[in-house]
């Protein structure tokens, strides 16, 4: 059976050092590193991943490029007179996920649009870059469209801020397996707390 387009653009993403992807990559991580934090896009950079989480090249649908900083987060030094060896502001990391506070940052800067989806694009050393799927619930076009009219309805607003994306259910540990070595409901925390 032939292969589609799609799964060349997908097996090409997985080997990016033998197909060009990686060629291809540091050339617009120039560009991309010379552009603002969130930047609106035409067209999907990885068209195999945006389809799949739900992209489709129609009116109310928009897409962003999102670049966060990598890295822990910066704890202020303490001034004491006894110091622990590395005063413990080393390898301190967020509650989320940069796929996370990226699609948050999204969300905020375009307060009339709803996230479906988020992919990763690239990295360097200093940043991280994730598209982001953008929805407008109040679109003529969405609401006549029985695939994306669910987002419509009020219960769906703030997916990114409440954890319903993707990236979100994973970062709240909703992705159990059910072979009970890894909780899923009704939290990991609440389930932690159960023999205090």
């Amino acid at each position: 059976m032939s292969k589609s387009m799609y799964s060349h653009v997908r097996d090409a993403w997985k080997k990016p050092a033998e197909t060009g992807v990686k060629a291809l990559l540091w050339e617009r991580m120039q560009v991309w590193r010379r552009e603002g934090s969130i930047t609106r896009i035409e067209r999907p950079t990885r068209i195999d991943r945006a389809r799949a989480l739900g992209y489709k090249a129609k009116q109310g649908i928009v897409l962003v490029r999102v670049k966060v900083r990598r890295g822990g987060r910066r704890a202020s030094r303490y001034i004491r007179g006894r110091r622990t060896a590395n005063m413990g502001v080393n390898k301190k990391t967020a509650g989320k996920s940069l796929q996370r506070i990226g699609e948050e940052r999204a969300s905020r800067k375009h307060p009339n649009l709803e996230v479906l989806n988020s992919y990763w694009v690239g990295d360097d050393g200093k940043q991280k870059w994730f598209e982001v799927i953008l929805i407008d619930p109040s679109h003529p076009v969405i609401k006549a469209d029985s695939r994306y009219n669910w987002i419509c309805h009020g219960s769906h607003t703030g997916r990114a801020e409440r954890g319903k994306t993707s990236a979100g259910l994973k970062g709240r540990g909703m992705r159990g397996r059910g072979k009970g070595t890894e909780k899923c409901r009704p939290s990991i925390r609440s389930h932690a707390n159960q023999g205090k």
